[in-house]
């Protein structure tokens, strides 16, 4: 197993509480703007490569991206809003793991409200994070909840840009 560095999306707030921070889990090297995939396949191999180079996974590629076309195939998750948050768990790794991009032109994902997404999150992690899983995925949700949010992550002009607004949305809520 890889380890990310990462103790399953928890870090120790003031007070000793356990608090969810997005930003420890996606990394510079896997946060991709522009990503090049103009359709659903394209893109989640994108994300797949940031997260397997990242973590030097490059032997597991294919297992990778076969997890996460195997839980995309059970249920899209367009999660509408332009959003699109592909996820997947995987052996292969000791914690969760974050990737993240902006697409050149809005790609269909099978969201429910119609909409095609330009903001995608990967999320992978091990069977025995499933907890932090389902904690990381209502996180991003409920951020990206605010449309100028979005609009933000959209715009970014540079990685750095699009990492310093995560961590203060995530800050600011």
């Amino acid at each position: 197993m890889r380890d990310t560095g990462f103790q399953n999306g928890a870090s120790t707030a003031p007070g000793g509480a356990s608090a969810l921070r997005l930003s420890d889990m996606l990394a510079a090297e896997r946060v991709h703007l522009p990503l090049a995939g103009l359709d659903k396949e394209a893109i989640l191999r994108e994300l797949v490569d940031l997260v397997v180079d990242s973590m030097g996974l490059a032997g597991e590629r294919e297992a990778v991206y076969e997890a996460v076309v195997e839980r995309e195939n059970v249920l899209s998750t367009g999660i509408g809003d332009g959003v699109a948050l592909p996820h997947a768990k995987y052996g292969g790794l000791s914690d969760l793991v974050i990737a993240a991009g902006v697409s050149v032109e809005p790609v269909d994902f099978g969201a429910l409200d119609g909409r095609p997404a330009n903001l995608f999150f990967l999320i992978l992690g091990p069977d025995s994070a499933t907890a932090s899983h389902v904690r990381v995925l209502a996180r991003l949700g409920r951020l990206l909840r605010d449309v100028s949010l979005h609009e933000r992550l959209v715009s970014a002009e540079n990685v750095e840009a699009f990492l310093h607004t995560l961590a203060a949305a995530e800050h600011a809520s």
